[in-house]
């Protein structure tokens, strides 16, 4: 055997020493399978989907949403749309989101889909928010206050721009 075959050892050989190996969470497993349901809907909807099926799946996932989540998220929502009325909203891995030309761009995650402390509202690779070196891309969020509003939908508009 060459000295490189000797050194080589299988996936399943490999071990963690002193930890489980964990694969993905429920929730992970749940939101993935939400993603898969979504581009099987979108395929059955065909390109020229409108507007309004986006609109009706996102209302409804907010609809799903406990409290105060649900209150979080339909400010956001209300956020978006006058800030920037050419994002389509769509659901993604069975959160709210809002794409531009399909791809999307910002996103509400509720705490109560992973389990988490805070809500998140993120923006995905596609915005145009990129400054110097180094900018958030998310930001928890517990409550929403007028200035927090006010924020979000400037960098909305930024992200579209």
């Amino acid at each position: 055997m060459s000295p490189k075959k000797d050194t080589q050892k299988s996936a399943k050989s490999a071990t963690v020493t002193g930890k489980k190996v964990k694969g993905f969470t429920d929730e992970e497993r749940a939101a993935m399978k939400e993603r898969a349901q979504e581009l099987k809907a979108e395929a059955r909807r065909g390109p020229r989907a409108e507007k309004a099926d986006g609109e009706s799946d996102v209302l409804a996932k907010i609809a799903e949403m406990p409290e105060p989540d649900r209150a979080m998220a339909e400010r956001v929502h209300a956020i978006i749309n006058a800030s920037a009325p050419a994002l389509s909203p769509r659901t993604w891995y069975g959160m709210p989101a809002y794409a531009k030309d399909g791809n999307v761009v910002c996103f509400f995650q509720s705490a109560h889909k992973f389990k988490a402390r805070y809500a998140t509202f993120g923006f995905s690779d596609k915005a145009n928010l990129d400054e110097d070196t180094v900018w958030p891309v998310a930001f928890a969020l517990k409550e929403l206050t007028a200035a927090d509003e006010a924020r979000i939908g400037a960098l909305v508009k930024k992200a579209v721009s």
